[in-house]
């Protein structure tokens, strides 16, 4: 690490706030956002990728005393920065080409200030847009993600100007890759070719790739038309109303029907009772529909005079009794006899190929909504087709992350899906290839050189076989209908990263205008093509970040793979069968193996390897080489930026003590003795929003929220060596500042142990060694366990700054959790913290009878607790109270008592992260989601409850709590507690 080099932006400060904001916002964008170009898992937002590539890149103040003499300059330029970065993270902000131009300029005038020369003079002048992108693409490194995945780093690199080189071995990703960096800036500013636009030419002008987008929506059309001529009798219409004969004459009367959008179905099991033997219908939910008003669902009733005993479906509309489920977690039931049905039988018949397929019913659409039909025989006929005889005979692993469906028998890709699905996916492929023969006919009208029109056809069939993709995630047998009000349509198979067998399965019509229907996935597609309109100088290809780099002097900025967390490759096999069906002619070298690369993937599946060690050591090895690679690639004059989300914990001995635990965390400690191991230190981090879902069960669920950000340096080689003992105080003192500054940026509490990662390895990697007592070097898992010693530290810190009942209460849940103990015991520790167990009653903290003693629960708490009435107002139930509002009567509520804690409130985020860190340890996940949910909920209380009046009678925005000429609310104010409810 040279020590002359200019710190970057990144280095020293980040404005979290702004970033983290508009980085959970981008998760609730659909249309038009790249992620929905082609399913990728573990996406990291463009709002983080795109702020961490700019303060990557661009010189923080104190780099340049000699610009900005005092520390007042330093951060008053450093603010001016931070507008920037605020005013550019938002969705809205990606294709304003006035704010991204600032951003741009911003970069390259940092980087023209230490790098003199012709072009550079002519930057620090003020140039035009049009000569700081040349500069940004021809002077400054390029940027480099060596695990490219789904594109989030190359393609914000583009958008910042620079050379974007996305590599991954992975052939899903990069065909990503090249359709998001390589193929729209080629045809930026040209107007569709299709012989429809062409003759409408001049109405209009294209910015970016909207003419090629065009274009996919044209030649996507011919397709389903194409498709509808070849396989359209798959899928009839539902004869509503047929002629009845029984009616007298049917002439001149119109059959009714109407479009089916899908298909709902359920697998079947002999009943293994031999007196009843029947098809047992596996069914999770018998609802089609729960709107108020618009009610509907399926009604089974037993024949049971014939043998075996028959089942047979109707369909019944409105507010009813619904049939219990047949399956769940625990097992299956025969619909005819009741008797049990073990799942391992229901999965033993799977394997020997036992189950069949009942359906429920067919949903069709008319002009007031959905309409749900019984089965006829009309829709029966038309799904039993034949699977078509050209496919691959390619296997699913015997064993994989996120597998369950081989248990059931389902041990090839071809078996994810019905001979239906097989049958329209193969046409669906084979129609990219007529496509691209078509198209490629009308850009020979319009490009001079055969090579253009080429390139132009493969573009136009590269974003059809992902609208192929795409469709086939709501084309499998893996689908399932969702009846909640907000939905009623089909549920895609990766609703998470995972292949989860369907007991009852939904299957979709693709030439409705439903989920997973062609002309919505074309339109998806289409609208996701980004419009960057620049030259074409950015790369994707195939590449193992295992094997030396092919760039030198790269800024690297990536997200390796989470150890055991994601199996990459295993997934996109699910669309790689298709997209190299569909593109075998256009990526020949791309879609040459027969399924994706497994053995040289940098992942830790245990299926691989004959042991876990051997799986471990497989991962620690590649990301060492890996990290090496990126070191000697990397430029020196930008530090390296590496994105990690990861949430492991495992209780191990503690070496330093054999009868104590720590708690460590098996995918950081491989990853950072790969980044240690290749000579890197850790200068930075930051936790940034990247996993948040939405809303309010979704913000205090027991998940990651937070990727957080290593910033990388070479470490220099003559770095010093230090003991066990130093490194623990260095550990005390750095430790303590970096979780403050954590806290102030309203990490969440699931978070606070990954990001305490950050700055305890900053100080362990930027020495030599850690040297133990015997001589030895330190371990990561050593340095990782005394690092949350630390970090449990400081949380108990926290407690010496409440009120004495809050800090019985913690102790006393730490012991009990909401259960009873003895009242002796509580007696002995509520004198210890100097305080009775009759003042803590008082207090509303506990409930003591009985020789019994246990905390309130908050259901238990009254629900208009107003603090302003309490005489004695602790942090324990403050705490308690906010939750409790929060969850029963959402955030304007909660935000209305947090206005009126006062100087209060504070505190009560401090003892939310103390008892999650409790909880975690516990295992109480219930309750380590509530107090999650209070942290991670506390911006916007905070911003609800600034907008809301002060209170006339006190003057005072904590509503009377606390007075400059009062004792603390957190002291005993009186005997007797008023105006408790």
């Amino acid at each position: 690490m040279n020590a002359t080099y200019r710190k970057k932006l990144i280095e020293v400060a980040l404005p979290l706030a702004a970033i983290n904001e508009a980085a959970a916002r981008e998760k609730s964008i659909r249309h038009g956002h790249p992620s929905t170009l082609h399913l990728w898992w573990a996406r990291r937002p463009l709002a983080a990728a795109r702020a961490v590539l700019f303060a990557q890149l661009v010189d923080d103040p104190s780099a340049w005393p000699e610009l900005f003499r005092t520390e007042e300059a330093q951060e008053k330029e450093r603010q001016r920065l931070f507008a920037i970065i605020e005013k550019m993270v938002p969705w809205e902000a990606t294709n304003n080409e006035a704010i991204i131009d600032t951003a741009r300029f911003e970069i390259a005038r940092s980087w023209a200030r230490s790098h003199p020369s012709e072009k550079a003079s002519r930057i620090l002048a003020g140039a035009s847009p049009e000569v700081v992108n040349d500069y940004l693409a021809t002077e400054l490194p390029p940027v480099h993600d060596p695990f490219a995945g789904g594109g989030t780093i190359p393609l914000e690199a583009q958008r910042l100007g620079l050379r974007a080189i996305a590599t991954d071995l992975n052939p899903v990703a990069v065909l990503i890759n090249k359709a998001l960096i390589e193929i729209p800036p080629k045809f930026a500013g040209m107007p569709p070719l299709n012989p429809e636009s062409r003759q409408k030419a001049g109405l209009r002008t294209w910015k970016g790739a909207e003419g090629l987008a065009e274009d996919v929506r044209y030649y996507g059309a011919w397709m389903r038309e194409e498709a509808r001529k070849r396989i359209g009798n798959m899928y009839p219409d539902v004869v509503l109303e047929p002629p009845n004969a029984n009616r007298g004459s049917s002439a001149g009367r119109v059959t009714k029907t109407a479009t089916p959008i899908a298909w709902v179905w359920a697998r079947t099991v002999r009943c293994p009772n031999p007196t009843c033997n029947s098809s047992a219908p596996l069914v999770r939910s018998f609802a089609l529909a729960t709107k108020k008003g618009k009610e509907a669902h399926v009604v089974p009733s037993v024949e049971r005079s014939a043998a075996p005993p028959q089942i047979h479906f109707r369909i019944v509309n409105g507010a009813s009794e619904i049939h219990e489920p047949t399956i769940s977690r625990n097992g299956a039931r025969c619909l005819s006899c009741g008797s049990p049905i073990p799942l391992e039988f229901v999965r033993s018949e799977g394997r020997a190929g036992r189950l069949g397929t009942r359906l429920l019913a067919t949903v069709a659409v008319q002009a007031n909504g959905r309409l749900y039909v019984a089965p006829d025989d009309a829709q029966l006929s038309a799904a039993q087709v034949s699977a078509p005889t050209d496919l691959l005979e390619t296997e699913l692993p015997n064993q994989a992350l996120g597998f369950r469906v081989q248990a059931y028998g389902l041990l090839k890709h071809r078996d994810l899906f019905t001979s239906r699905q097989l049958v329209l996916l193969s046409t669906f492929c084979d129609l990219v290839h007529g496509v691209r023969s078509v198209a490629l006919d009308a850009s020979r009208q319009a490009f001079g050189a055969r090579e253009e029109a080429a390139a132009y056809a493969d573009a136009i069939s590269t974003y059809l076989a992902f609208a192929v993709s795409r469709m086939a995630n709501y084309s499998s047998c893996l689908c399932f209908w969702s009846s909640h009000p907000k939905d009623e349509l089909v549920k895609q198979v990766f609703s998470r990263q995972a292949l989860i067998m369907a007991p009852d399965y939904a299957e979709t019509n693709p030439f409705a205008d439903s989920s997973g229907g062609w002309n919505g996935v074309v339109d998806y597609v289409a609208k996701a093509i980004p419009s960057i309109s620049r030259p074409a100088l950015s790369t994707a290809h195939q590449h193992s970040a295992t094997l030396p780099a092919q760039v030198r002097g790269a800024a690297v900025c990536c997200d390796p793979p989470y150890y055991d967390n994601i199996g990459y490759a295993d997934l996109s096999d699910f669309f790689y069968v298709w997209l190299r069906r569909a593109l075998r002619d256009t990526y020949r070298e791309i879609t040459s193996g027969v399924l994706t690369p497994k053995d040289d993937e940098l992942i830790a599946e245990p299926g691989r390897f004959a042991t876990r060690e051997e799986a471990q050591q497989h991962f620690e090895d590649g990301l060492t080489l890996a990290f090496q690679n990126i070191r000697d690639e990397h430029a020196d004059d930008t530090p390296a930026a590496v994105f990690y989300a990861f949430k492991q914990s495992e209780s191990v001995a503690d070496a330093s003590d054999p009868e104590a635990e720590a708690v460590v965390s098996s995918g950081w400690e491989r990853m950072l003795s790969a980044l240690c191991a290749s000579g890197f230190a850790v200068v930075g981090t930051w936790p940034v929003r990247t996993e948040l879902g939405s809303g309010l069960r979704e913000l205090g669920r027991n998940a990651l929220a937070s990727s957080i950000v290593l910033v990388c340096r070479k470490r220099p080689s003559n770095a010093a060596s230090i003991n066990r003992g130093e490194f623990r105080r260095e550990l005390r003192g750095e430790l303590q500042a970096a979780l403050r500054t954590l806290k102030h940026g309203n990490i969440a509490p699931v978070d606070v142990a990954q990001a305490s990662i950050g700055p305890g390895m900053a100080i362990f990697s930027r020495h030599a060694k850690v040297l133990e007592a015997d001589g030895s070097a330190m371990t990561v898992r050593a340095a990782l366990q005394l690092i949350n010693e630390a970090l449990d530290e400081y949380l108990s810190a926290q407690e010496g700054d409440a009120d004495t009942a809050t800090r019985f209460a913690v102790t006393w849940f730490d012991s009990n959790g909401w259960d009873a103990g003895n009242y002796g015991d509580a007696e002995t520790l509520a004198k210890a913290r100097n305080v009775s167990v009759a003042g803590i009653a008082e207090a509303g903290v506990i409930h003591s009878a009985a020789g019994k003693v246990r905390l309130l629960k908050r259901t238990e708490l009254p629900t208009n607790w107003d603090p302003a009435r309490d005489s004695r107002v602790t942090v324990w139930e403050a705490t308690q109270h906010l939750i409790k509002r929060l969850e029963e009567q959402g955030e304007a509520a909660g935000a209305a008592l947090l206005k009126k804690l006062g100087p209060l409130a504070e505190h009560t985020r401090d003892l939310a992260y103390r008892l999650y860190s409790t909880c975690e340890r516990k295992g109480w996940a219930e309750d380590a989601r509530a107090y999650n949910g209070l942290v991670i909920a506390w911006p916007e209380l905070e911003k609800l409850a600034a907008s809301a009046p002060v209170d006339s009678a006190t003057g005072q925005l904590g509503l009377g709590i606390v007075r400059s000429d009062e004792r603390p609310a957190t002291e005993h104010l009186g005997r007797r507690r008023r105006g408790r409810s």
